[in-house]
């Protein structure tokens, strides 16, 4: 079975991905990563940019002795597996580029990237897991999903939180999308408050073999406000 390698966003973790770990493992041997300083590895030191990111994800499948996979990245995971296409390539088969961009300073972002750091520093670390897990949803605090959302979000250390700030500050993909090989499937929620539909329209226009999913309804975390959704779709493409 090829291994279907999900890697999370800021103030992510494994444990979001467990209706994706279920409804995949009977067809791939699935493997959500933990980042340094988020969720179950929150007591590594932070990295400070995408390209170490990358670097750390497939060093850690190479250590568990993956050579061939399926990838696929959420929000800035979606930033750090573009950058793994670029540095693996010939060993991935097929990459979910899911609620991402090829930016990390985003226009229309619910907030400037300034303002997030500014306002963790202010607020703290569980403050600010809570207010920024809301905007993952389209329903914000009452959708069914948060709680759990949030308590994995809080997991994150403060230093984390600035770190993973200015990796997505100090990132650029948009010149170098040409350069994705692996044949690809781009995921959004209508609703996203993070990434606008210009990012995900670049992505789609830009990668030479790509296609496009649009969920209606949705935010930022399709695949937790309609996980059966998300779930066929990424399912239909990896076997197609």
């Amino acid at each position: 079975m090829t291994p279907l390698v999900l890697v999370h966003g800021f103030m992510g973790g494994s444990a979001q991905w467990e209706a994706q770990v279920a409804a995949f493992s009977g067809k791939h041997d699935v493997i959500a990563v933990d980042l340094p300083g988020f969720g179950a590895n929150n007591h590594l030191p932070s990295l400070h940019s995408i390209s170490a990111f990358a670097e750390w994800v497939i060093a850690d499948l190479r250590r568990r002795g993956v050579e061939r996979y399926h990838l696929l990245g959420h929000s800035m995971g979606g930033m750090i597996v573009q950058e793994m296409d670029r540095m693996d390539q010939g060993h991935i088969e097929r990459l979910v580029l899911y609620g991402t961009g090829a930016t990390g300073v985003l226009p229309g972002r619910f907030e400037t990237i300034e303002e997030s750091k500014a306002r963790a520093r202010a607020d703290g670390a569980k403050v600010t897991a809570r207010r920024i897990a809301a905007t993952w949803f389209l329903q914000r605090e009452n959708a069914p999903a948060f709680e759990a959302c949030a308590a994995i979000a809080e997991q994150a250390s403060p230093e984390a939180i600035q770190a993973g700030l200015d990796a997505m500050q100090g990132w650029h993909g948009a010149n170098r999308l040409s350069e994705i090989e692996a044949e690809s499937l781009v995921i959004w929620g209508d609703g996203d408050r993070s990434y606008p539909w210009q990012q995900i329209e670049l992505l789609w226009n830009e990668i030479l073999r790509t296609n496009l999913a649009v969920v209606p309804g949705c935010a930022h975390a399709v695949h937790l406000e309609k996980p059966h959704i998300f779930n066929s779709l990424v399912a239909d493409f990896l076997s197609t």
